[in-house]
């Protein structure tokens, strides 16, 4: 038997003592882990170093957890440990314990990175310079910094549900043409390019916004010209269908004119069923399928003809006038009155006192201007001044000559009313036949488009 001999492991900074016992190979490091390191730090690995390996979570065997004393002398009564057990193929790393039990054995792989954490506790991967020091667990490629939180942005958020709106969460999405050059391109290539619109699109979505702006409640809106000619029924019948296919709600338009209206007429053609018949049956009216009974369907538009006999619609009173209006406001949103020539009839009166929004319709000629701006007169005179403030007058231009200044007939009701719009001359206008929004030019639909949405800015007000 031989004698029994210690040393501390090779290892820099490691005070653990092993003994070496007789018949068992020498051994220059404490543990499997530590005789990795060394490698490491020596740069290749020592062919003289075959000692056993230690099994992972164990110390080497003869090895002592606490400093031993100087080589050479012999520890008492201290039992050699079992044999080890082969290390497992591929140890997975584990954190440190609090009572100071080993970790699995790994290869170390550079110790570059975050400084070592402070430890009260010995462990046999107890590396470095200093005593009571540990390096954190090992990864493949070394210590790297631990991973540091993004700096949060600042969206402005208050703390509550409001915070998630449309505006604040989706990302802005760049607006689809659908018009001229742009829409063909995008339309062709399956929306893969995308132009973006133009500003006359622009201009019109703008518009497009504006008609659609929401309604509390029942709007009217009055269509008068002192005179016959000008294009009144043009103007209610194509202000109706704009209103009707840009908005959600229900749009009615009554052709209120005493004198055989055609408003029924470039709109469906259907005169069979007018107001007369709908007065002689009001008490009976109580929803919106009794009242479709008496219109007509023009698109979206619903029709109420007026009475063609001459001498019916002369008994077309006031009082009847605000009877009909009472029940189309409650199953229609929009009420559009085609009013006739007659100023001063009775159910003009009734048009008047009830109407929220005023449309004056004239042309930029002589008798067109001047009778337009007759019809102002008439208005402020009989006590409409402040409706003639927010009145809203349409120039038809479909008799235009280069003698007319047209700007100075256009700053000459701009001084009067709230706004001038100008109908372009278009083919399908000037055919005085049956109306239809997708027959007429683009300027056209723009310009009444143009008119919606004069009329939607006062929905709100």
């Amino acid at each position: 038997m031989g004698e029994t001999t210690v040393h501390q492991c090779a290892l820099p900074g490691c005070e653990v003592t092993i003994e070496e016992l007789p018949g068992r190979p020498a051994r220059k490091y404490c543990s499997a882990a530590h005789r990795a390191a060394g490698r490491r730090l020596r740069g290749g690995l020592d062919d003289t170093d075959l000692e056993s390996p230690a099994e992972p979570g164990r110390l080497a065997v003869g090895a002592s957890a606490r400093p031993g004393p100087p080589p050479g002398h012999l520890a008492q009564g201290q039992a050699p440990s079992p044999a080890p057990r082969p290390p497992a193929p591929t140890p997975a790393p584990s954190p440190a314990q609090p009572n100071g039990t080993a970790r699995p054995a790994e290869a170390a792989r550079g110790y570059a990175g975050r400084p070592p954490a402070a430890s009260t506790n010995h462990d046999p991967w107890q590396v470095g310079p200093g005593a009571g020091q540990t390096y954190p667990e090992l990864s493949g490629q070394g210590y790297g910094e631990p991973p540091s939180r993004p700096s949060q942005v600042d969206y402005g958020f208050t703390g509550s549900a409001a915070d998630l709106s449309e505006d604040m969460i989706v990302r802005s999405r760049v607006q689809r043409p659908t018009l001229g050059w742009r829409g063909a391109v995008y339309g062709a290539s399956g929306g893969l390019i995308n132009p973006g619109v133009s500003e006359a699109e622009a201009s019109r979505n703008v518009l497009l916004r504006r008609v659609r702006r929401h309604l509390p409640g029942a709007h009217q809106i009055a269509v008068s010209s002192l005179k016959g000619g000008v294009g009144k029924t043009t103007v209610s019948a194509v202000l109706g269908l704009t209103l009707a296919e840009h908005r959600g709600d229900r749009v009615v338009a009554l052709d209120a004119n005493p004198d055989a209206g055609t408003l029924a007429d470039r709109l469906t053609g259907e005169i069979g069923v007018t107001v007369r018949q709908m007065l002689d049956n009001i008490a009976s009216i109580d929803s919106l399928t009794a009242v479709s009974h008496y219109t007509s369907l023009a698109g979206r538009l619903q029709v109420l003809a007026s009475e063609q006999d001459p001498a019916m619609s002369e008994a077309f009173n006031r009082g009847e006038y605000e009877q009909i209006c009472a029940v189309l406001a409650r199953f229609y949103n929009i009420i559009i009155t085609d009013s006739g020539t007659g100023l001063v009839h009775s159910a003009m009166e009734g048009t008047l006192a009830l109407a929220d929004s005023l449309v004056v319709v004239g042309a930029p000629t002589v008798d067109g201007a001047s009778r337009a701006s007759k019809t102002l007169d008439w208005l402020v005179a009989h006590g409409y001044a402040e409706q003639v403030a927010d009145a809203v007058v349409v120039l038809c231009c479909d008799r235009v000559s280069p003698e007319i200044d047209r700007e100075r007939v256009r700053a000459h009701f701009l001084a009067r009313c709230r706004a001038v719009v100008e109908i372009p001359y278009d083919p399908h206008l000037a055919t005085g036949g049956r109306l239809d929004l997708g027959a007429m030019r683009e300027e056209t639909q723009l310009a009444f488009l143009e008119l919606g949405a004069l009329i939607a800015d006062e929905f709100s007000a």
